[in-house]
């Protein structure tokens, strides 16, 4: 599966009505850390087809990014029944992120 990069008007209901956990990785194209992060996103949603794996560009959707209080980047968010469930700032490994939609 591939990554799906989302827009405040597709968040509702592809993140908050997805019956799969859902991971959502704000970062933008400028961040050293979000690029480092990026391939390991891209390696989770190809291995891991019982998730779902978004996007969010923070330049693009600053409300998104308002709304769920990103300060810093990569922020990495895990819904799951449409609740915020873990929530993690900074780079990380793949075991890491796994951890956080599994843990």
């Amino acid at each position: 599966m591939s990554v799906m990069h989302l827009t405040k008007e597709a968040f509702e209901s592809e993140v908050l009505a997805s019956e799969k956990p859902v991971l959502v990785d704000f970062f933008a194209t400028w961040c050293g850390p979000c690029m480092m992060v990026a391939p390991i996103v891209e390696e989770i949603a190809a291995e891991h087809p019982e998730l779902k794996i978004c996007k969010v560009d923070v330049d693009e959707e600053p409300e998104l990014a308002r709304d769920f209080q990103v300060m810093s980047i990569p922020t990495l968010l895990v819904f799951k029944g449409g609740e915020l469930a873990a929530k993690a700032v900074g780079a990380r490994s793949k075991e890491q992120i796994l951890e956080m939609i599994t843990g």
